[in-house]
């Protein structure tokens, strides 16, 4: 969901553009200037997570996903006994539901993201319009003819151990000295500059570009364009990247003055300050390192410049001990962008004996997933391998774990399960009458289900999740967490359950997992026996989720299944149980219907 990436984007980066300011701060008598230009490239990487793949970084459980707005009032309920099939037994593939109200963000993810391309596409059109003028900068250039120059420029390149070609020139569309060029670089002076500075001074200014060149400050530009252009919408990135230039600038100038003779250094400073009434055209050559800049920031710099000192040791540690625990805040986030970014909708499902088979046929226009699991052969057999680990709402197939968490805390009982009606009148007439657990289960009563919930402190029923290991196990969604709200869980996850359920790998009570079994037997065949649980889910009016979970118990072996369909409408929990039966039949699990 588009909202969900930018508003996670926003959050990453003004928490760590935020956290870069007050360590800089806090802390700047214990960072060199080095390594406060360095914090800038944390935010680099801030600002790339939350653009990378989402399978690169798995942190799901530890944040409630944010993919959505819940509002999931109830209100009338709808029927659909259309998809009826021709089996000997049709009242469970009746489809109970009720339908939930949401707010619908489309409009406001198609907006949203119409608005961000628009202001991407004008902040790239502004930054292509001074690549054109750099270019013609780059035109204009042409080489020295001061041989004494150019062999200066050299002796500064052994100095700095640069061995690459460089090109030095001049053009007349300069007004102080500047680097650019990612692939071919060009060091540009203002023409006539060696008529006007002294040899002394045109060597420092070939230090401070050519050290731009070795601490690849090029490439950094053009990063720093990308990102522009991705967060235009967020100024405190804009601000950032304006402090990221000045600091880059006092770094560039602390290396040079490492490199020179203390009594240069005030000679240095005045090299810049011969620059202070030029223009400064950084808006405009946003891909190139200039050496003058606005006034605000000469000053800063002439500064930083006046109380150089040599770097001790301790200081240095220090800067890369505060550096380090600047790295372990932004990878914190990690798990938040994770939560946020994946909506923690997908379950990382790696299991080897897995085969996958094509059942499109089977699905007709749905998209779905469909999973079985052979018990006695340790074997799933998976269709539609994405959609078979992506989370949706399980609706009414959560009622199998609502009945046994009810039964396991005493809420009810296999004998005493029995829950008066409270003279609603619902649209299906077999909801309109007093319910024990096996008829709750047989019409899906959705009022009796709701009612033994609420009488379960929420917080147990959140640890009983997590000890099943229910999907996201996510209870924000308000009373209605399992109705296409905040809960959600995957086919395979399912099948899991479903068989751990079966085996009582959690534990429970033997008589407990049994009445939960006995709730859910539907068809007796030759030789095998159905067990499932339908569930559909509404949303605005539109059927949208249908499932159909359960297994296939028979003497020599048990199969769990579980299928899904999604769609824009129509789907249902019938459609779910008519396309299982049918690869059911198909696979000579259970007996092929007459």
């Amino acid at each position: 969901m588009f909202f969900t990436y930018l508003v996670t984007s926003f959050i990453v980066s003004s928490i760590t553009i935020v956290m870069i300011m007050l360590i800089k701060k806090i802390c700047s008598k214990h960072l060199s200037a080095k390594w406060q230009y360095n914090l800038w490239f944390l935010l680099l990487i801030a600002l790339t997570l939350p653009f990378l793949p989402k399978q690169w970084i798995h942190f799901e459980n530890f944040f409630i996903p944010f993919d959505g707005i819940y509002s999931n009032r109830t209100s009338n309920p709808s029927v659909n006994t259309s998809e009826g099939s021709g089996l000997s037994n049709e009242n469970w593939m009746q489809d109970f539901t009720v339908s939930v109200n949401r707010l619908n963000l489309d409009f406001l993810n198609i907006a949203l993201a119409s608005i961000w391309i628009a202001g991407m596409l004008v902040i790239a059109a502004l930054s292509l319009h001074a690549w054109f003028k750099l270019k013609k900068v780059k035109n204009t250039t042409t080489a020295l003819n001061n041989e004494d120059v150019l062999h200066l420029f050299e002796r500064c390149k052994h100095r700095l151990n640069i061995s690459k070609p460089l090109f030095v020139g001049e053009s007349p569309l300069v007004k102080s000295p500047m680097t650019f060029g990612l692939f071919k670089t060009y060091v540009v002076l203002p023409t006539h500059l060696d008529e006007r500075m002294s040899t002394e001074n045109i060597k420092y200014i070939f230090m401070h570009e050519l050290h731009h060149f070795k601490y690849k400050d090029i490439a950094t530009n053009y990063l720093v364009i990308i990102f522009q252009i991705l967060y235009w919408f967020n100024p405190l990135v804009w601000v950032a990247f304006k402090e990221m230039r000045v600091d880059r600038e006092i770094a560039c100038d602390r290396a040079v003055l490492e490199s020179l003779d203390e009594h240069c250094y005030a000679d240095y400073g005045n090299t810049i300050i011969n620059f202070v009434d030029v223009p400064s055209y950084s808006k405009n050559f946003t891909g190139s390192n200039q050496l003058n800049g606005p006034k605000g920031q000469i000053k800063k710099r002439i500064e930083k410049i006046a109380s150089f000192t040599i770097e001790s040791k301790w200081l240095k540690l220090k800067s890369i001990s505060i550096f380090t625990l600047a790295g372990i805040f932004v990878a914190s986030q990690l798990p938040f962008i994770s939560a946020m970014a994946s909506g923690n909708n997908r379950y990382d499902f790696n299991y080897e004996h897995t085969i996958y088979k094509d059942f499109s046929e089977y699905f007709g226009g749905y998209d779905g997933s469909f999973v079985l699991y052979n018990m006695s052969a340790d074997q799933y057999t998976i269709y539609n391998k994405d959609r078979s680990t992506l989370r949706v709402s399980p609706n009414s197939t959560y009622k199998i774990y609502t009945a046994l968490i009810g039964l396991e805390l005493g809420v009810i009982t296999s004998n005493h399960s029995t829950m008066k009606w409270n003279g609603t009148q619902y649209p299906y007439e077999s909801w309109n009458t007093d319910q024990n657990l096996s008829t709750a289960m047989k019409n899906s009563v959705t009022w009796y289900f709701k009612k033994l919930d609420q009488k379960i402190p929420r917080g147990t029923v959140q640890a009983y999740l997590k000890q099943i290991d229910y999907g996201n196990y996510d209870l924000s969604g308000g009373e209605d967490y399992w109705l296409e709200s905040s809960l959600k869980i995957s086919p395979v996850e399912q099948v899991q359950l479903l068989s751990a359920f079966y085996t009582n790998q959690f534990g429970f009570e033997e008589k407990d997992i049994q009445t939960v079994k006995d709730s859910l037997l539907l068809e007796e065949y030759d030789g095998a026996r159905l067990f499932g649980k339908t569930g559909t889910g509404n949303v605005n009016g539109k059927n949208i989720n249908g499932w159909f979970i359960g297994y296939v118990e028979r003497e020599d072996n048990t199969y769990f299944f579980a299928t899904n369909i999604h769609n824009e409408d129509n789907s249902y929990g019938s459609k779910a149980a008519k396309i299982t039966l049918s690869i059911l039949e198909d696979k000579g699990i259970i007996k092929e219907r007459e």
